[in-house]
């Protein structure tokens, strides 16, 4: 995994911006910390930072390749799982000087062009300069587990792996609109897809690529979920499901680097872990396994519909059953606090608070022990693992299911924005567009076409808010984290699975577990689905009201986008209402506002 950034004009010269590219450069140190490159051509500035993983001493970047009399530059961030069969296609045209997924990325362009995106099975994100053509080709997975930001500006396209990238570029103006502020406000930590939130900076879309060239800015989406009729039996079905996930599994452990997994004692993890563990053990290794608690919870831990019980005792099952060494971290309520900054500056926004600072605090540890680890991402929006995908009320809510807060969150916005912005419209339109874009068959029942767009919902906003997440907080220490269940063929075929499948016994995700049944123990298997774990210590609560009652007592450009008044009436803790699905409530919301200041001095933001 690596870091990307460039600045491409057809009207500048490209060679003066060096300054400028070591300034991105820098910003993207911490996702490549083992090597860096820059190359300046007349029309193109192509940046990279490298975190080494496949073919160590050949995949520097940027990579560039001659063909007769033309030239290719690549800078890519990501993964290829599918590179033995590609470079199989490839050998009659190209021979390989490494063995890198960099070269065959860039090869591919080479042979087929725009159409190299249908051949990949990977997660990434990249850029190949075109030299003899005057164009920049530009892509991102079909997922978006690896993110693109960029910005079109006086001729110019600048793009980076991250915002922060893009705002050390000089002409950038750090700035938010009312788009920024309903962001904000209304959707944090989501994100509508490809708004970067800061005005005029983009995100491209998943399953989009482009040229920019001399005409401009050209971009096309070249994959979606797509409704086929798929008639199997539940048996066939089962068998299809074991196989691909199976194969996702182990085609992501291939690695020169050690590779460890995340373990909370539920399904998804536990799945990776034992298969992860089953393929070392043919190498004669074993697998390290890594999992995350809170000093204290189990005295503050009260089961909820949402998080039935606590994942220790489970995770302890999973160790003891597949024999893997295993390593706890453990926070406490004060490095939790201080560690809301930096995962602010990590995600480039304000986030997900303690669940991100959390996971920020965690890869920090696993990446004492390895550089890539596998987590269990993704599997409950493509298997229907959430609760408002099995409660009727909630999926038939006509509206975001982890988001009825509307009315809440409004209330928040100063009242320059408020008078700006129609809060319940602007949510709705995006909650409509959404599902309205949810491909359907004229055969499907009003169950399945409800289901498609759940489906949807959740691919293009909670899953989205969640790869954020373990994008940015990973590699803010280096580390690769591998996401198997967004492998794009499980995706496309769990699209077109029947409901009745995937409720199988009337559990959350049960088609997934009876095709995994034979690699878990059954107290795993048949668990409940816990979410992420968060703390239950009550110190939290209170060292995050003081935090922000500190905040509130200096000036802050916080109170010119949010009420005054507001935020004191949170700190009296007297309103309780989910700001984010189960995953942030009361002591979250506190804390979103300490990354909400946080980011606005950060980066020096200013109202518009």
């Amino acid at each position: 995994m690596c870091g990307i950034a460039g600045i491409i004009s057809f009207k500048e010269d490209m060679r003066e911006e060096m300054k400028a590219c070591e300034l991105m450069q820098k910003a993207l140190s911490r996702r490549g910390p083992d090597q860096k490159g820059i190359i300046l051509y007349r029309d193109a500035a192509l940046i990279h930072t490298r975190l080494a993983v496949i073919d160590i001493d050949g995949g520097r970047q940027p990579m560039s390749f001659s063909a007769g009399d033309k030239k290719y530059t690549i800078v890519y961030n990501g993964e290829l799982y599918n590179t033995p069969e590609l470079k199989n296609l490839l050998k009659e045209d190209f021979e390989f000087e490494t063995h890198s997924d960099t070269e065959v990325i860039l090869k591919s362009y080479i042979k087929w062009g725009e159409k190299c995106v249908d051949y990949f099975n990977g997660i990434f994100a990249f850029a190949v300069y075109d030299i003899s053509r005057k164009k920049v080709f530009i892509a991102r997975d079909r997922i978006g587990v690896k993110p693109f930001f960029y910005t079109v500006m006086n001729d110019k396209f600048i793009f980076a792996s991250e915002i922060p990238a893009l705002l050390e570029y000089p002409d950038i103006p750090h700035e938010i609109d009312e788009t920024g502020a309903a962001e904000l406000i209304l959707t944090a930590p989501g994100r509508t897809p490809s708004c970067g939130v800061i005005r005029n900076i983009k995100e491209l879309k998943s399953g989009w690529c482009g040229y920019f060239s001399e005409k401009g800015l050209d971009t096309w989406e070249y994959w979606r979920l797509k409704a086929y009729e798929l008639n199997e039996s539940f048996e066939q079905t089962v068998e299809n499901v074991r196989e691909l996930v199976l194969d996702s599994i182990c085609r992501q452990l291939v690695s020169d680097v050690p590779i460890c997994t995340f373990l909370s004692g539920g399904l998804d993890s536990s799945i990776i872990s034992s298969v992860a563990s089953h393929e070392m053990k043919k190498q004669g290794k074993i697998l390290h396994t890594f999992s995350i608690d809170y000093k204290d919870n189990e005295k503050y831990f009260k089961a909820s519909h949402f998080q039935p019980n606590s994942d220790p005792e489970y995770i302890n099952r999973m160790t003891e059953y597949l024999g893997t060494e295993h390593h706890w971290t453990v926070v406490d309520t004060p490095e939790l606090v201080n560690a809301l900054d930096e995962a602010a500056d990590a995600r480039g926004l304000p986030g997900m608070a303690d669940v991100d600072a959390s996971l920020l605090l965690f890869c920090r540890e696993i990446k004492k022990y390895g550089t890539v680890a596998l987590s269990g991402e993704c599997a409950d929006e493509i298997f229907g693992g959430y609760p408002w995908y099995r409660d009727k009320n909630i999926r038939e809510t006509d509206g975001f299911p982890w988001a009825q807060s509307t009315a809440y969150r409004k209330k928040f916005l100063c009242d320059y924005y408020a008078d700006k912005i129609n809060a319940e419209e602007y949510i709705y339109s995006k909650y409509r567009e959404t599902a309205d874009y949810a491909d359907k068959l004229p055969t499907d029942s009003p169950l399945e076409k409800r289901m498609r767009e759940m489906t949807q919902l959740n691919f293009h906003w909670f899953m989205q808010t969640l790869l954020d997440r373990k994008d940015r907080m990973s590699m803010y220490s280096g580390l690769e984290v591998r996401v198997p269940f967004c492998d794009y063929r499980i995706a496309e075929y769990l699209y077109n699975v029947k409901w009745e499948y995937k409720d199988y016994k009337g559990r959350e995700k049960g088609l997934l577990r009876e095709a995994v049944k034979d690699w878990l123990p059954d107290e795993v298997l048949w668990r409940k689905k816990s979410p992420y774990p968060k703390t239950h210590n009550p110190a939290f609560l209170s060292a995050v009201t003081d935090k922000l009652k500190d905040i509130l007592s200096h000036d802050t450009p916080l109170t010119d986008l949010v009420k005054r008044e507001e935020l004191e009436k949170l700190l009296k803790h007297e309103e309780y209402v989910q700001w984010y699905g189960q995953l942030m409530n009361l002591p979250q919301t506190i804390a979103f506002f300490i990354q909400l200041d946080r980011w606005l001095k950060k980066f020096s933001i200013k109202l518009v």
